[in-house]
């Protein structure tokens, strides 16, 4: 019995294989190509840009051209390497905690009278209340020397203690108003029943 010797053309498989290699890069291809053209795809881009940007704090009108997304890397590449964005707003934030050491704010119905905290806070320079359901101011802001604004918009307040004040519904303002050297604005507007201000203010 002798030994039987197997023979097979390896170049019949290795046409098979390289063809449906071929078919699998074309697809890939054409997929690649599909993708490339998609506008999902671009939309996709757009975003992970925008991202980026706003990441680096880059200002909007940086990253948009006449509405459109302009996707230059050079404008993340700028932004990257000089963190000069970032140091200008690290300051403002900081001149805005400063500033907001000497503003007193306060908003919504629930207040019917100001805290008894404020009369404390003499340094204030600017009072901002407004949509409140406030009717006087305290006698005591005649202790806010520095105050350089006064806004008391949309509240209930209908008259100004001597002392000083400003705002809603008024019929008339006290002469003692001329007596606030430091006072730069004074808006009454709204107050319709107001015709004419003390010779004095």
């Amino acid at each position: 019995m002798g030994h039987q010797v197997i023979i097979f053309d390896f170049s019949l498989i290795r046409g098979l294989w390289e063809t449906r290699v071929k078919k699998s890069k074309e697809r890939q291809r054409k997929e690649k190509e599909r993708l490339e053209k998609s506008s999902l795809e671009k939309i996709k881009q757009e975003w992970n840009f925008i991202l980026e940007c706003r990441k680096k704090g880059i200002p909007q009108s940086k990253y948009l051209k006449n509405g459109f997304v302009n996707t230059d890397e050079k404008i993340l590449d700028t932004y990257g390497k000089t963190p000069q964005v970032q140091k200008r707003r690290a300051l403002s934030d900081e001149a805005n905690k400063e500033r907001n050491k000497f503003i007193f704010q306060l908003s919504g119905e629930q207040w019917m009278e100001f805290p008894d905290s404020l009369k404390e806070q003499t340094h204030l320079k600017e009072w901002h209340v407004n949509n409140t359901l406030i009717q006087t101011i305290p006698p005591y802001i005649a202790l806010f020397q520095d105050l350089r604004v006064l806004e008391l918009s949309k509240n209930q307040i209908n008259h100004l203690p001597v002392e000083i004040g400003n705002f809603n519904n008024l019929k008339s303002v006290p002469p003692e108003l001329g007596d606030c050297e430091n006072l730069e604005k004074l808006d009454l507007s709204g107050n319709m029943e107001i015709t004419e201000l003390p010779f004095e203010v």
